[in-house]
């Protein structure tokens, strides 16, 4: 299967007042998996749409395999398109549903019945040709839905939150389906999800969406580990945001005093310059974090542990700092079979390595 690059270029989209998509510019490379992230409301179905050309945009262009398509028809652009509803047309047989598209391209009956099993065979359900949709499981349903995208070949698949209506383990276990096919095809994809574990599993890159416009755009490392923006630190799992105040800058090291005069640390600066005097917001993961007995004058974070939650094979310290304007605190270890060493009411010392911690900007430009 040919895979094709994908650009956009100040695409935007309104609907009166409401600004759904601010100008957006993106490239995606032939053959990347590319992961639009965002809350509802973030612009990122809106985006997809604009690609698709289920909606057309106020301005801009859209651009695949270098041929401009903003105003052609969906069946003219060479996509492929898997929603979260698969629907299969449920009097005909599996075979029928995957072989359908290219009935509608007038391919031979003998060619379309073999890459209908070819299809099949690619998400590996071989067995389910003569089957009707309601004979399969939900899953099973998704992957005969996939084939079904799969068999006419386009240069580009987009998926519209396909596997939303699926429990946990399935969910799980269809993400790695669709990552095994992407490796096998190197096609271009295009997914949407709000789930962030979803999109750091899957991705070559993120595309955080935040009120109509790229919030910040790359590798799920880069995203996770050195978000640009508190919102980005905040939305993409887990986090202490701590307010703090830059007081030394050596290159990307800083040091930080954090509110309250809570305690002294290092971090990195994210994207912008950072020098003495700049107010911050310190992000560092639970993970991140290293737990200690506090000890008296250590000028290091401490609090008071408020709960412990044992997730499985994660514990969680939760903590209320003891210098005011901190938000509750949180560290994370892997669990061992003696997870009791901090009880209730213990006054813990908090710290870490300053390569863990980034330090953002203010956006108020301090």
């Amino acid at each position: 299967m040919s895979s094709s690059s994908l650009t956009v270029q100040g695409l935007a989209k309104r609907y009166g007042e409401f600004v759904a998509l601010a100008p957006t510019s993106l490239d995606v490379p032939a053959g990347e998996f590319l992961t639009l992230l965002g809350p509802s409301g973030s612009g990122k179905t809106t985006l997809l749409s604009l690609i698709a050309g289920l909606a057309s945009p106020d301005e801009g262009a859209v651009r695949i395999g270098g041929a401009d398509v903003t105003y052609r028809p969906p069946y003219e652009r060479d996509l492929g398109m898997v929603f979260q509803n698969y629907a299969l047309f449920p009097h005909m047989t599996i075979e029928d549903n995957i072989a359908f598209p290219l009935k509608m391209r007038k391919v031979g009956t003998a060619e379309a019945k073999a890459r209908a099993a070819e299809a099949l065979e690619m998400v590996r359900l071989p067995h389910v040709a003569k089957r009707f949709p309601r004979e399969l499981s939900g899953g099973q349903q998704q992957r005969i839905a996939l084939a079904r995208c799969l068999v006419y070949r386009p240069s580009i698949i987009l998926m519209d939150e396909p596997l939303g209506a699926l429990d946990k383990k399935l969910r799980e276990q269809m993400q790695l389906e669709i990552k095994r096919i992407h490796r096998e095809l190197a096609t271009t994809i295009i997914y949407v999800t709000h789930d962030q574990e979803e999109a750091m599993t899957m991705s070559d890159r993120i595309c955080l969406m935040n009120a109509g416009q790229i919030e910040q755009l790359g590798a799920p490392g880069d995203l996770y580990f050195r978000p640009r923006t508190v919102f980005v630190a905040d939305f993409l799992g887990e986090s202490n945001l701590l307010p703090a105040r830059v007081t030394a800058a050596t290159g990307d090291t800083l040091d930080i005093t954090l509110a309250g005069d809570a305690g002294t640390a290092q971090a990195i600066a994210s994207g912008a310059v950072l020098a003495a005097g700049a107010q911050v917001t310190v992000m560092v993961r639970p993970q991140n974090v290293v737990v200690r007995s506090a000890v008296e004058g250590s000028g290091k974070l401490k609090g008071k542990l408020a709960d412990v939650m044992v997730t499985g094979s994660l514990t969680k310290l939760y903590l209320d700092a003891l210098a005011p304007g901190l938000p509750q605190l949180v560290a994370a270890y892997p669990t061992r079979s003696l997870s009791d060493e901090h009880r209730i009411g213990d006054l813990l010392e908090l710290d870490w390595q300053a390569a863990d911690a980034v330090a953002i900007a203010d956006a108020k430009g301090h």
